[in-house]
């Protein structure tokens, strides 16, 4: 590499209190988010100083309903921050929540980015696609927030749904949900708007996602694999179960059945006091937060399946043992029974699963278990001796 670019980008980097040894610790972060091997780091590496001395690229972050609290969450990204790998490698021509200008001047900033960069610029949409009173109950710029969405999404070169609300309505959509909030790609299919869109469930996002995303898209030229939901394989891939440092207390029968008890102290597993991390797809115990320093389960929380579609309507009350559960054409939630039943299954299989872990030997025969967890499991052993319940 040229001395003058290397000492350009690691100038810049410096001048925000960066090192070099942070700048590629930092792309190997990005580099296991992708899913790529610490042998990607200098490729990724490289293509940010590429990026640091070319023409910047454009952005638009749309805010629509919301709390902020995605922008608060991307702004905790790690080293080098927001401003050092974001900020200063593309150009946010609009982004209501931390711009310095206000109204007429930043309509007429992203009126300009729109029509001059068509088929080039970025969109990223935080909050709730509210289409309540013909899109009245949100406006911006004295119009709904509909119509900004008409007007930018369509000449977006790809689109990046930050938190669950940008997803699929998140909390707003909530019932009885009088704001009309739906999910961005929800509002899309309506439109007919044909953009490559990526979806970063979650309350909030993780920065970590949304650095990674940008990284693969205006750094290395591509999308990242998307499943069936449109979001990135390597991050909604596996179960907050799969990696839970918990998961070993699940395994041993060793359950928190009550917050504040002998065993929440000991870090027993959450699951009979409500998390859904054996149902809620992400890699929060691998990325966590706050410059990795913590996530939910691990400060002591349930994990409440933010990640999930709908999540509010679904899995409040959040200290129950099983999600709520919807069924096509129903406002309401179904009656206690159908939940119980629906419910009773995934714990069968939670059990015949610590079932197949002890018999394969990882499990340790002495293992402490509660009551419930012995009920269930003879329930199971009856059931698959043909004894029925």
């Amino acid at each position: 590499m040229a001395k003058e670019s290397r000492s350009g980008m690691y100038d810049l980097l410096a001048a925000r209190g960066v090192s070099r040894r942070d700048f590629l610790k930092y792309c190997g972060a990005v580099a296991a988010v992708l899913g790529l091997s610490e042998t990607a780091v200098p490729r990724v590496a490289s293509a940010i100083e590429k990026a640091s001395r070319g023409k910047l690229a454009p952005v638009v972050w749309l805010d629509h309903g919301l709390c902020t609290g995605c922008t608060e969450s991307v702004a905790q990204a790690d080293y080098p921050d927001v401003p050092a790998i974001v900020l200063d490698l593309l150009s946010i021509n609009y982004w209501e929540t931390v711009s310095a200008a206000a109204g007429a001047q930043t309509e007429a900033a992203l009126k300009q980015t729109i029509e001059e960069n068509k088929g080039a610029y970025l969109v990223v949409v935080e909050g709730t696609v509210m289409t309540g009173a013909d899109g009245n109950t949100f406006r911006i710029g004295g119009k709904p927030g509909t119509e900004q969405l008409r007007e930018v999404l369509p000449g977006a070169a790809a689109i990046i749904a930050v938190g669950s609300c940008a997803v699929d309505g998140g909390w707003v959509r909530g019932r009885p949900n009088p704001a009309g909030g739906i999910g961005l790609g929800e509002f899309m299919a309506e439109e007919n708007i044909k953009v490559p869109l990526v979806n970063l469930p979650g309350c909030p996002v993780n920065p970590e996602w949304v650095v990674a995303v940008v990284v693969d898209h205006l750094l290395l030229g591509k999308l990242p694999e998307l499943d069936s939901q449109k979001r990135p394989s390597i991050i909604y891939g596996s179960s907050i179960h799969d990696n839970c440092p918990r998961r070993g207390h699940f395994e041993n029968g060793e359950f928190v059945t009550a917050l504040g008890s002998a065993e929440e102290a000991k870090g027993y597993c959450l699951y009979k006091v409500g998390c859904k991390g054996p149902q809620t797809l992400a890699n929060c115990p691998i990325v966590r937060w706050n410059r990795r320093a913590s996530w939910c389960v691990e400060s002591g929380s349930p994990c409440i399946g933010c990640a999930n579609g709908n999540w509010v309507d679904h899995d409040a009350p959040f200290l129950n043992r099983h999600a709520d559960i919807s069924l096509p054409g129903l406002g309401a939630t179904p009656p206690g029974a159908i939940g119980g039943v629906v419910g009773a299954a995934a714990a069968v299989g939670l059990v015949a699963h610590g079932l197949g872990m002890k018999a394969a030997g990882r499990i340790p025969g002495g293992a402490t278990e509660e009551e419930l967890k012995v009920y269930d499991r003879k329930r199971l052993e009856r059931q698959l001796k043909g004894g029925g319940k």
